[in-house]
């Protein structure tokens, strides 16, 4: 689609410029008409909602790589809508689940329930995963026992919620994703969700379905990963035209699934199975991602019943590929080139099946991404990578020096969270405050650490203020937070395994918090902006243009600018 051809499309949009100050001067001649600084929902309500979150697409890639991109996919939202390229995170859990979280519901952590990806449940004795719940088994995928998924974690409506309460149930919702919390928290509690599965297919829970539908079921059975089997992951344009190309030979990568560290990267070393493994490594699960939006766009008749359906869509590629191969890499290059032709791919759909001038679209992302720890470190930078059971045993030897205990009292340690084991807190009869007391300076002490909160400390607003501190005291949840928040020094590597991946994310720091939004709406003059806004700002942003209640638990921030002044 050339950029006339788009901008006749998208000029076919109600104009609400035109329409309010048509509306204003007849109201001007009733004497009527009066200075407002409300917002109005659009004149016309969308057919479809279509919001996009690219995993780990930190906010400098988009302008570095714009010239590589086509005008059909990155490039239609970037020239022709609200592209805000100063966004970042007001929240220091900067992971996908809490991600995903705050940009469909606008809410912070204590309000939205999702403290990470994972976090250690104090009733329980254990770990939890975001999205656990053993009492929707998946379907799609064969069962393990005692496990299942949905959104009950989620302690706030999203928009789709809304949008479903608002319209009496006529409005449907919808979420796909390559990853299941990147799919379950953006359906929120009255959608339904689907992502990639262990079989190479699509996956869903029973809390949304007694069995797949028969469509997703067909679909499926067609198996459309066996096609990229033999193909292998090769550049798509000639290797000296790549920004990136200085790192061709990657030394600092960590290759999974049998991938390789150079191009071109095999997907044939395992069987079928490794070919599930590899293919996450790739942009090709991108594409399988799309390619089923696109099949449940037609088999749902998603914006066709008359009233405003929506879609969430979290493409997972760039965070894996960004993880194993770092964001300055060539993979991470050519993975944006191949995304940005997926786009274009799926947005040409739309344009067939529901229509543009139809269509409100949103681009984001979960979280940014550091450079890899050992590309600082040639470049003279000081970081080390630490965490994990190494860091558990160490903090469990000192506080038991300090402490005069035989017991260890570390439960866990999930960044930036650490637990204490409240049941040998109370056995021991320790004073819950001098515990965490002891266990945050152990963590000062500790030469990778920055600061280091307790849970005290926390929940009675006693960090102080400043950007960075507030973004910490946003990130608490009272329950499910640790009792100290360690936050690490920046470019250091804070993980609970901290040599799986060659770079990772997760802190307050700029590199994890910076991130595009972009909205496109119809009618809407197209702009870029350094104003400074933020991720949460897109849910109220949608509740406005749609007329619906903003998400239970959003924080109240302001709906982006321009994007609904007339």
């Amino acid at each position: 689609m050339t950029n006339h051809h788009l901008s006749s499309r998208l000029s076919g949009y109600p104009d609400p410029t035109r329409i309010l100050r048509i509306a204003c001067q007849t109201l001007l001649l009733l004497g009527l008409c009066v200075a407002t600084t409300h917002a109005a929902p659009l004149p016309t309500q969308p057919k479809l909602v279509l919001q996009i979150t690219v995993d780990q697409l930190r906010g400098d890639l988009l302008p570095r790589f714009k010239n590589r991109f086509g005008p059909g996919g990155f490039r239609l939202l970037m020239d022709h809508g609200a592209w805000f390229a100063n966004a970042h995170y007001q929240t220091a859990n900067t992971v996908t689940c809490a991600g995903h979280a705050v940009l469909v519901t606008g809410a912070d952590v204590g309000e939205h329930g999702i403290v990470g990806n994972d976090w250690y449940d104090r009733d329980a004795g254990h770990n939890m995963y975001c999205v656990d719940d053993p009492h929707f088994p998946v379907i799609g995928e064969p069962a393990r026992a005692g496990t299942g998924m949905s959104p009950v974690n989620l302690t706030s409506t999203t928009v789709g919620d809304e949008l479903v309460s608002a319209s009496g149930g006529r409005s449907r919702v919808f979420a796909i994703a390559g990853k299941d919390r990147s799919s379950i928290v953006p359906g929120g509690h009255l959608g339904k969700a689907f992502w990639f599965s262990g079989t190479g297919g699509m996956a869903s829970s029973h809390y949304y379905y007694d069995s797949l539908p028969p469509w997703v079921q067909d679909w499926n059975d067609r198996k459309a990963i066996l096609r990229y089997r033999d193909k292998g992951w090769s550049l798509a344009r000639p290797p000296e035209t790549y920004l990136n190309r200085a790192s061709a030979q990657n030394p600092f990568a960590h290759p999974k699934a049998n991938t390789g560290a150079m191009f071109p990267h095999p997907l044939n070393n395992g069987g079928d199975a490794g070919l599930v493994a590899a293919i996450r490594f790739t942009p090709f699960l991108d594409e399988l991602t799309a390619e089923f939006a696109q099949e449940l766009i037609m088999q749902e008749n998603l914006g066709g019943t008359g009233a405003a359906d929506y879609l969430s869509i979290s493409f997972s590629s760039t965070d894996y590929v960004g993880h194993s191969f770092g964001p300055n890499s060539v993979e991470a290059e050519d993975n944006l080139i191949h995304l940005d032709a997926t786009l274009a791919g799926l947005f040409a759909f739309i344009d067939k099946s529901v229509g543009l001038r139809n269509t409100v679209i949103v681009l984001s992302a979960d979280h940014g991404v550091d450079d890899i720890p050992e590309e600082h470190r040639a470049a003279g930078y000081m970081t080390e990578r630490f965490g994990g059971d190494t860091l558990k045993a160490k903090l469990n030897a000192a506080l038991r020096k300090r402490l005069g205990i035989a017991e260890d009292l570390v439960a866990a340690v999930i960044p930036p969270n650490v637990y204490l084991d409240p049941a040998k807190v109370r056995t021991l009869k320790l004073e819950v405050v001098a515990a965490e007391n002891a266990l945050a300076e152990e963590l000062r002490a500790e030469p990778g650490i920055a600061y280091a909160f307790t849970r005290s400390d926390l929940q009675a607003g006693r960090i102080g203020h400043t950007p960075l501190l507030d973004s910490v005291q946003r990130a608490f949840h009272p329950k499910r937070s640790g009792d100290v928040v360690a936050i690490p020094k920046q470019l250091y590597y804070f993980d609970a395994e901290p040599d799986y991946y060659a770079a990772t994310h997760g802190t307050p720091y700029g590199y994890d918090t910076f991130v595009p939004v972009i909205v496109l709406v119809p009618g809407m003059k197209a702009l870029t902006s350094q104003e400074p806004v933020a991720p949460g700002q897109i849910a109220p942003t949608l509740s406005a243009l749609l007329g619906i209640r903003s998400p239970s638990g959003c924080s109240c921030d302001p709906p982006l600018p321009h994007v609904l002044q007339p």
